[in-house]
């Protein structure tokens, strides 16, 4: 999807920690921070203090998740963790990040990694399907601008 179509972003910086001793990211990380990305998403939205984790009452489980690698991000460089709804089902919802370096804070944007993410929204901790509240579809179709609920 076109860097310009995503109407979030989420910047930041690869750590020490992040990195093995060639100093390329591990590639398990790009999975962490599509996951940073969406809830930092959900904050943006107005979803995320509403969740189970702050008290709320939406859960959701990941599903499914897909990473197409493009090249390896390095050590401190900057990320723009983009992220973007795709669909929203009756119990799932579908989340498209895409992972952007800035080349040592030059400027040179490039896709590192796209990340699909499926997310089921549960009834309780053993991860029944529920359907998706009206009021996160709302939430997530006013920060995208657009309609994303299937059959709407």
């Amino acid at each position: 999807m076109p860097r310009a179509d995503f109407r979030f972003a989420f910047r930041r910086r690869v750590r020490y920690a992040e990195v093995d001793a060639q100093g390329v990211v591990y590639f398990a990380r790009y999975l962490e921070w599509a996951d940073v990305g969406v809830v930092e998403y959900w904050r943006r939205a107005g979803i995320f203090e509403r969740t189970a984790i702050s008290g709320g009452e939406a859960e959701f489980h990941v599903v499914r998740a897909e990473v197409d690698y493009r090249a390896p991000m390095l050590l401190d460089e900057e990320v723009d963790i983009c992220v973007a709804a795709g669909r929203i089902g009756r119990t799932s919802a579908e989340f498209l990040c895409e992972l952007h370096g800035l080349a040592n804070g030059e400027g040179n944007d490039d896709l590192r990694a796209a990340i699909r993410q499926v997310q089921v929204h549960v009834a309780e901790a053993r991860g029944r399907p529920a359907p998706v509240p009206e009021w996160i579809t709302a939430a997530v179709e006013a920060l995208e601008g657009r309609r994303l609920k299937e059959g709407a």
